[in-house]
C-alpha cells in the first residue's frame, strides 16, 4: 500500500508539471480509449471482467429470426456513451436519458417492460467497468504523454 502512495505522489508531481490544456488533451485521449474498450465489450456482449452476458430470454414473441440486432447496439454509440475530460478528470458515462435503463441492466434490477406492463427482473449485464485492458491502455497513454 505504501508503494501505491509513492507512485501516486510521483505521478502527481509529473502531472502537475503539465499545463492544464495539455492535461485536458491527455485525459481526453484516455477517455476516448477507455470508451472504445467499453464499446468493444458491449459489442462482444461481455462484462468488463470477460464473462459472457446471460442471453435474452426466449419467448413466443422472440422466436429465432425476430431479433434484428444485438443487445444495447445503440447504447454503445457516441450519442449515448459520452467521454468527457477536463484538466483534472476523465469521465465515461451514459447520457441522463438512458441512465435508468442502463442501471436496470447493469445491476440486474426490476423494471416494467412498458407503462402498464408486467414487472420483469432483468439479468445482471455489467456495461461499464475497469479491467486489465483499461488499466493497460490508461497506463500506456499516461506514460506516452509524460515521456514526451
Amino acid at each position: 500500500m505504501a508503494e501505491l502512495h509513492e507512485v501516486e505522489e510521483w505521478l502527481g508531481a509529473l502531472l502537475s508539471q503539465l499545463e492544464p490544456a495539455m492535461r485536458t488533451k491527455m485525459l481526453r485521449e484516455v477517455a476516448r480509449d477507455v470508451r472504445r474498450i467499453q464499446q468493444n465489450n458491449i459489442t462482444l456482449q461481455r462484462s468488463p471482467d470477460g464473462t459472457a452476458w446471460e442471453p435474452r430470454r426466449v419467448t413466443a414473441r422472440t422466436k429465432p429470426g425476430r431479433i434484428r440486432r444485438k443487445m444495447f447496439a445503440k447504447l454503445k454509440t457516441a450519442k449515448y456513451l459520452k467521454a468527457q475530460a477536463n484538466a483534472n478528470v476523465a469521465e465515461i458515462a451514459f447520457v441522463p436519458g438512458v441512465q435508468r435503463l442502463v442501471c436496470v441492466h447493469h445491476y440486474g434490477l426490476r423494471d416494467r417492460v412498458n407503462r402498464r406492463g408486467t414487472e420483469v427482473k432483468y439479468a445482471e449485464r455489467p456495461l461499464l467497468g475497469v479491467n486489465n485492458d483499461v488499466e493497460k491502455s490508461v497506463r500506456e497513454t499516461l506514460l506516452n504523454w509524460l515521456i514526451e
